[in-house]
């Protein structure tokens, strides 16, 4: 088994680095080498916390090194650079490979699908996305990364969907974590990225912009008020969901599932995960947490559930301040259903189209 980590930030380092501690052959690819030649003077990666040990990836920054030969392709890259990254690994793909997005958030593995049939991938690949990181983890200096938990649970599915068997059949040799789901619109619409990332960001927006010792993110950050708007933007996910006939968890369940936790109601859940604790806020407004989870998380869900008759209307109040706060029209840029190619579809239609049995043809925006 050889796996290919794509990316080396916070999850794909952790990713790459206890591959290799578990013995896997695993190389790391980073498309800016500088990130690459830091670890490879290190001599190797460093994981604290849940997981301590070393680990010694191979490192490169050429895409066609990384992906050769891999059995799996985990793309840990944020989902704002999915795109560039389907183009890069387009014309090295091989039969046989399971390229999974970690996590897709909202519709990755559609966008994947849509752009390696515009530029004619001919290999036989399968393409996977999974509802959330494995790890909570970040990188607390250099080559060091500490993992505060990895999740019990971690829902899985591919294009097409009955592809999931065989796909995890090679991924749980690594992480049995894994299990499947009924198609990527129920990993994509349990992406509870989009619950807990963009929102206690923009409401927290003065601190952030003038806190100079930060604080920490889901435990201070998120207090009752704010908790109290993310339990109505997770009522509106579920309600897209219902309106495909997708079922999945609440964010509270979610928290149970995932991180053995409880509480009266979201606020209390958050405080008890000992997951998040010493997790920190972003330091800048311009963060992952707006650019990516914003234009790929919280665009799809509305998008399709404007498709479904479905509303989200605070949803859509969020989209349009992290717009104004950065300036950008996530709503136009962001994975609706036209850049997926689902725009005109019916609700039926979107659903079979996920789980890779509409044969018409669709002229994804690329």
């Amino acid at each position: 088994m050889k796996f290919a980590v794509i990316g080396a930030g916070n999850g794909g380092q952790a990713m790459a680095a206890h591959l290799s501690m578990m013995g896997f052959d695993v190389a790391l690819y980073n498309r800016s080498p500088e990130k690459i030649e830091s670890i490879r003077k290190n001599g190797c990666i460093i994981l604290e916390g849940e997981v301590e040990g070393r680990g010694e990836p191979f490192l490169t920054s050429d895409m066609r090194e990384a992906i050769e030969g891999a059995d799996v392709i985990m793309v840990t890259v944020p989902a704002s650079g999915h795109r560039d990254i389907a183009y890069a690994m387009a014309p090295y793909l091989e039969d046989g490979q399971v390229v999974a997005l970690n996590p897709g958030r909202t519709g990755g593995a559609l966008e994947f699908g849509n752009i390696f049939r515009q530029l004619g991938v001919t290999a036989d690949v399968v393409i996977g996305e999974a509802e959330t990181l494995i790890y909570a983890c970040r990188e607390v200096r250099p080559c060091v990364v500490r993992i505060n938990s990895v999740k019990n649970v971690v829902y899985f599915a591919t294009i097409p969907s009955y592809s999931v068997w065989p796909a995890l059949e090679k991924i749980n040799m690594a992480y049995p974590q894994f299990v499947p789901a009924k198609n990527v619109l129920e990993t994509s619409l349990n992406n509870i990225g989009a619950v807990f990332h963009p929102t206690p960001t923009l409401l927290n927006a003065g601190r952030i912009e003038t806190d100079a010792d930060g604080f920490e993110y889901y435990l201070e950050g998120i207090s009752p008020s704010v908790a109290a708007v993310l339990e109505k933007i997770d009522m509106e996910r579920l309600r897209v969901a219902r309106a495909f006939g997708i079922t999945v968890p609440s964010a509270i369940n979610w928290m149970y599932e995932t991180y053995g936790v409880k509480g009266g109601n979201l606020y209390e859940a958050i405080q008890n995960a000992k997951g998040y604790k010493g997790i920190k806020a972003p330091t800048t407004l311009n963060t992952r947490y707006i650019f990516e989870d914003v234009p790929n998380s919280l665009v799809p869900i509305a998008s399709l559930g404007e498709e479904a008759d479905a509303e989200t209307p605070t949803i859509k109040a969020v989209i349009q301040l992290a717009s104004s706060m950065h300036g950008v029209d996530y709503w136009e840029n962001g994975r609706n259903v036209r850049r997926l190619g689902l725009d005109g579809l019916t609700r039926d239609e979107i659903l079979s189209y996920a789980e890779g049995n509409y044969v018409e043809e669709r002229s994804a925006v690329l």
